[in-house]
């Protein structure tokens, strides 16, 4: 059932892709894919999504994921199948045949149709879930508050398709689990209700400790079609939501480690590089006019140059538009522009009032020394004085540094003169390393053209 389903999925997404772009030529040409031509560029993009997607994760199974982090996983899959199938029509000399605004047309139309015919599955799924169809039945295994808290996200979200069943308090001594379903404290008769009903997923919701638990039931349900799942109870000891990764062979859990999955920041740097070069492609006349005008106005070079940290606390160049006049600095010392700040130039200012004076780090994200989003980077001299006084401060450096972040979008922005400030700006910064998915990335993005560009903090 599986193989079809998944083979359904792919005749869909190459369905969608020749109809968004039949509908782009309509659109564009005023018909449908006349040319041979552009019948066989297309083709080469379906024939690259059928290799590409499985690899994003977009044929897995999203029962009880986020749907917003389904679209950003099938639109980056999209970006790189577009990408690739440019990087193909350049290499055979043929990027010249292919309209621009065909290729933007047939890009959108077809990444909404793709996300568009997803979004509608998993609504109508969820309303047969809601309807008590296409349910898997899941019993957990645990103790104390951990336990509960599983029992009422399942019963929270009735859409994803699971459905709690029973409970086995592991530890009857420190006290009973408060749920409406049964709760069994006998091991025998637990197991015989768990075959008896047919029973999809045992989720074992146990700390660290409970080892010897965690082995009776996976040995007790190995011969048996039940999917055995581990929610470890690692709250008082993860600083982000742990994930799992491969270390020598071996799995391991992440406590305190980069909450992002190198596939995760694989596909991030791939979208980076891609946005960047976009970006500076499309800003190209932009910039000149900017260096332009810093040029003349103020003598001195036209970018600012300064060292700051990156990932993992690799020290590299950030490049700005200079808003400054030339001034001497203390050794060790940076200070902050201030509002009304006399060094600051009046091309200076309003580059620093729209954030235009931040456009060269695109040159910084291609060199792939930032991101498009996340923590913003401090001077060193800065870092070296927050990382004392500031807690999980460090934690920032633990992906790369971005233009824009979510700590920005939400006012922390601009000049940190005082503590609590910089303590606001870490823990969005935290937030946004715990809760990290494509869509936010994208939420970010928008928020960052829509209203993140002029602040009152910005000067």
């Amino acid at each position: 059932m599986r193989d079809l389903q998944g083979l359904l999925a792919r005749i869909f997404d190459v369905a969608m892709i020749f109809i968004g772009a039949a509908v782009a030529s309509q659109i564009r040409f005023n018909y449908v894919l006349e040319h041979r031509f552009y019948v066989a560029f297309v083709a080469f993009a379906a024939a690259f999504s059928l290799a590409l997607f499985p690899g994003f994760g977009v044929y897995q199974s999203w029962r009880g994921r986020s749907k917003l982090a389904l679209a950003g996983q099938v639109s980056l899959a999209w970006l790189i199948v577009q990408a690739c199938a440019l990087v193909l029509m350049f290499s055979l000399h043929r990027i010249d045949y292919v309209s621009r605004l065909w290729f933007a047309y047939w890009t959108a139309m077809s990444g909404s149709l793709l996300i568009a015919g997803r979004l509608v599955t998993h609504a109508i799924l969820a309303r047969m879930r809601n309807a008590g169809m296409n349910l898997h039945q899941v019993v957990v295994v645990g103790c104390g508050r951990h336990c509960e808290s599983i029992l009422r996200k399942i019963d929270d979200s009735p859409a994803s398709g699971f459905r709690a069943a029973a409970a086995y308090n592991a530890t009857p001594a420190a006290g009973q689990i408060n749920t409406r379903v049964p709760v069994f404290e006998q091991h025998e008769a637990f197991v015989n209700y768990v075959r008896a009903q047919q029973v999809h997923e045992v989720w074992l919701a146990l700390p660290l400790s409970q080892e010897r638990t965690i082995l009776r039931f996976v040995n007790e349900f190995r011969d048996d079609l039940v999917n055995v799942r581990f929610i470890p109870d690692v709250r008082s000891l993860a600083l982000f939501e742990s994930g799992v990764t491969d270390l020598l062979g071996e799995t391991a859990i992440n406590l305190v480690a980069s909450p992002l999955s190198p596939s995760a920041l694989l596909q991030k740097d791939i979208f980076d590089r891609v946005f960047a070069a976009c970006a500076l492609v499309a800003v190209a006349p932009l910039l000149i006019v900017i260096a332009l005008a810093v040029k003349v106005s103020s003598r001195g070079p036209v970018f600012f140059k300064q060292r700051r940290k990156g990932a993992d606390g690799r020290v590299f160049t950030i490049y700005k538009f200079r808003s400054m006049r030339l001034h001497a600095e203390q050794a060790g010392v940076v200070h902050q522009a201030t509002r009304d700040d006399p060094r600051v130039t009046r091309v200076g200012a309003f580059l620093r009032r729209t954030s235009m004076d931040e456009l060269p780090q695109f040159f910084n994200v291609l060199r792939g020394d930032m991101s498009v989003v996340g923590p913003r980077p401090h001077a060193l001299e800065h870092d070296d004085l927050y990382r004392k006084v500031v807690s999980g401060y460090i934690h920032r450096y633990r992906i790369k540094p971005g233009i824009t972040g979510w700590a920005q979008v939400n006012g922390f922005r601009g000049e940190t003169d005082r503590i609590e400030k910089m303590e606001g700006r870490v823990a969005h910064d935290l937030y946004y390393l715990g809760n990290w998915s494509f869509g936010l990335d994208m939420r970010i993005i928008v928020a960052t053209i829509f209203k993140g560009l002029r602040h009152t903090n910005a000067y």
